[in-house]
């Protein structure tokens, strides 16, 4: 088995006393303490005398909203060499499916290179920069098809090819991280959305994936340290945290979002707007030309409930045009499944306004499968399944990923 080390615990240190201080009219709180927290009130003593190259985005901050790359550099204490940017970019500039060109950093000047969906290069720019240690710190929403958990995978196997050390500072699941849900990918049907077999809700901090990820899927397994949350309970959403929420991409503006986003992200394969372009992206759904009777034939969720909505997408799909469909509202976060509740919204979407079907390149490469991980799920809609029918899909390869996973928890997670 790797070698993995879990760093926890805090060592009192000035040097970041001022960056963490509550504002003088807060109230004092009990709140979860990041890994990079840990690690600065440390002294960054993990990453002396260290050539460092930092994957981060906009939501690397502390909880003043200082970000790490900038506190970093600026300490003295690390040598930062080069930065790199996932999907929509280091400060975040870039929309879906886009990374950034390489630039200087205004603020640091630091180099900052892409780190998107680019399987071949990862380990060429790590060489040429020279770094000694890969470090991670960007806040995932649990979702496997979120793309920074793949561009931290790809880093990983690059630094195990180079014998890097990784090191991982970790963040809360937003969405609990109680348990995992839905299909687990299957390997033929593996993309920058999905690149190997775990649930669609994975259940775990970026942290835990790395452990397994390392574990599990890298042909050379990396000298791995995961710098350990103070404070998370796993069974909790991020505004019990009492960290400040960094929208993680340009559409996953608030929490609410995030726990809708594993359901309702499954209808960017279908002709319907997700909502992107909208104040309301996964809460917003619909097109041209629909109208109340889906919002009616849909039925009772359990933990939400839908209205009939109109609205006219200003980017992305649809835009410009007036859609009819619905906006989803959560009621009950224990009570409510993403996945599910997404899927019994396509059923009755496809049956009520049946020219609206599924997204593909040349009807052979669906996009359902591809976010799914598996033809099945589609197949048996297409086949008029009705949604209580579809779970049982994948009830066996959920319960063969969630033994697996349960070697890499880092945090206890208690019974229901």
């Amino acid at each position: 088995m790797q070698r993995r080390r879990l760093l926890g615990g805090a060592v009192a240190g000035a040097a970041l006393a001022a960056a963490t201080a509550a504002p003088a009219h807060a109230k004092p709180k009990r709140r979860v303490k990041t890994g990079v927290e840990v690690l600065a009130e440390d002294g960054f003593a993990e990453l002396a005398g260290q050539r460092v190259g930092v994957i981060s985005n906009p939501t690397g901050v502390l909880p003043d909203l200082t970000h790490e790359v900038d506190l970093m550099h600026g300490s003295g204490k690390v040598d930062v060499a080069a930065v790199f940017g996932p999907e929509h970019g280091f400060r975040g500039v870039s929309q879906a499916g886009e990374g950034e060109d390489f630039f200087l950093d205004a603020k640091t000047g630091l180099p900052v290179y892409n780190a998107y969906n680019d399987m071949d290069r990862m380990a060429e720019v790590f060489a040429e920069t020279g770094i000694e240690t890969v470090v991670f710190d960007i806040q995932d929403v649990g979702s496997r098809f979120y793309t920074y958990i793949w561009t931290m995978y790809l880093a990983l196997e690059a630094a195990g090819r180079l014998g890097l050390r990784f090191v991982v500072l970790d963040r809360p699941n937003p969405v609990s991280g109680a348990a995992a849900s839905g299909p687990v990918l299957h390997p033929e049907h593996a993309t920058f959305v999905g690149l190997k077999p775990i649930a669609q809700r994975h259940g775990m901090t970026v942290g835990e994936l790395a452990s397994l990820f390392n574990g599990e899927f890298t042909a050379e397994p990396a000298d791995l340290t995961v710098v350990r949350m103070e404070g998370w309970k796993p069974r909790s959403y991020f505004e019990e945290t009492g960290l400040p929420w960094i929208a993680p991409s340009p559409n996953m503006p608030t929490v609410d979002t995030a726990v809708a986003y594993p359901g309702t992200c499954l209808f960017e394969a279908t002709a319907l707007s997700e909502g992107r372009g909208t104040t309301k992206p996964f809460e917003l759904l619909g097109a041209p030309g629909i109208d109340h009777v889906w919002a009616e034939s849909i039925g009772g969720l359990a933990g939400a409930r839908v209205r009939e909505a109109y609205f006219s997408p200003w980017f992305s799909k649809w835009q410009g045009s007036v859609c009819g469909g619905v906006e989803l509202q959560v009621t009950d976060r224990s009570e409510f499944d993403p996945i599910r509740t997404a899927l019994a919204m396509i059923v009755a979407q496809r049956r009520a306004f049946p020219e609206y079907g599924w997204r593909s390149q040349d009807q052979t490469s669906f996009w359902l499968d591809k976010l799914t991980g598996n033809q099945a799920v589609r197949l048996a809609i297409e086949a008029g399944a009705d949604a209580e029918d579809l779970p049982g899909l994948w009830a066996e390869e959920l319960d063969a990923f969630s033994e697996q996973r349960e070697s890499y928890l880092l945090y206890r997670r208690t019974a229901q």
